[in-house]
């Protein structure tokens, strides 16, 4: 039987001999091939569809990219997430929290100016002494608040480090801090630091501010610049002249550094107490004896406490002032 006599049905066609493939052929080069073809037509598709959407509702698509705009915008004023109060439900919630987790929930609320978180804060570090310490987290919030503009977010750290550290709100710690705080003691600097808390926080804040003061002058820098850390936290009208003192005579541009910023940011004292050292702030500004370093942090001392920036001239500043109101 001849091909031709074959039921298709029942033979299939015979095979044809395969074309030769031409030099340097080969099958991944042809597939390859597809695939770059094939992506230029999704890219072309692509483009066409976008120059469409743009030709069609280019008012739809510049009122979305508007919005998304607005959505992803830094600048501008704060948005209000939602009431900035703790809750019944989380007060509640909070009795079942270990004391660390509590203190550092409810300082983390005060940072954000939760309303009623320093009063939660207040009502519980008593029983929190003895019971939490200082951890990294603990003590990374201790120092966010510390940095607050809100001097009672401020003294919410205080409370909570006092707790953390141990430091019995007593006038007798502030006799023992007082002892720890002498030359050869092991945590001179912690004891300094715990002489201005105690003083913040209304125990024996006279007596713990001398002892701070008396340590100004001593030979260690790491004790002066602590007793100016301590100084700044006391919050003392008493305080800020010792603190200029050091910022114009102190051997150690540490340590003047850390009293310009206890005059201008750091510490306990108020915006009022602050404006109190300007004028002799003013006197330093163009003070001969002083060396460059020193006058930019008093001029950055000027700016931080007036909100004004009057560059680096003293003059200019000097006008600035007499011009102001006394009240």
């Amino acid at each position: 039987m001849s091909n031709s006599d074959r039921d298709p049905l029942f033979f299939p066609p015979a095979k044809q001999p395969p074309e030769e493939e031409p030099e340097g052929y080969s099958a991944e080069v042809d597939a390859a091939g597809q695939q770059k073809r094939l992506k230029v037509i999704v890219v072309a598709t692509a483009l066409m569809l976008l120059c469409g959407l743009l030709y069609l509702k280019h008012d739809t698509v510049q009122a979305a990219w508007a919005d998304l705009k607005a959505r992803l915008g830094l600048a501008g004023e704060p948005v209000v997430a939602g009431p900035a109060t703790l809750s019944e439900h989380e007060i509640e919630g909070l009795d079942q929290l270990p004391p660390q987790v509590q203190a550092q929930r409810l300082l983390e609320r005060a940072i954000n100016h939760y309303a009623g978180a320093a009063e939660q804060i207040e009502k519980r570090v008593g029983s929190w002494r003895g019971n939490i310490h200082e951890d990294q987290r603990l003590w990374a919030l201790v120092t966010t608040a510390l940095g607050s503009n809100d001097l009672r977010v401020r003294a919410a750290a205080i409370e909570v480090d006092m707790a953390a550290r141990g430091t019995p709100k007593t006038p007798e710690t502030v006799d023992k801090m007082v002892s720890e705080a002498e030359p050869g003691r092991a945590d001179r600097t912690g004891a300094l630091w715990a002489l201005g808390e105690l003083a913040n926080r209304g125990f024996e804040p006279d007596r713990a501010r001398q002892a701070l003061v008396s340590y100004l002058n001593d030979p260690q820098e790491e004790a002066r610049y602590w007793a100016v850390e301590g100084l700044a936290l006391t919050g003392q009208d008493e305080s800020i002249a010792p603190l200029l003192e050091v910022l114009r005579n102190d051997s150690s541009p540490r340590v003047r550094e850390r009293a310009a910023c206890s005059l201008a940011q750091s510490g306990m004292l108020d915006h009022a107490q602050r404006m109190k050292a300007v004028p002799e702030l003013l006197n330093y500004a163009d003070d001969p004896a002083l060396d460059a370093q020193t006058h930019k942090w008093i001029f950055q001392a000027l700016r931080d406490i007036t909100g004004q920036n009057l560059g680096e001239d003293a003059a200019t500043w000097r006008n600035w002032y007499s011009s102001q109101p006394r009240g």
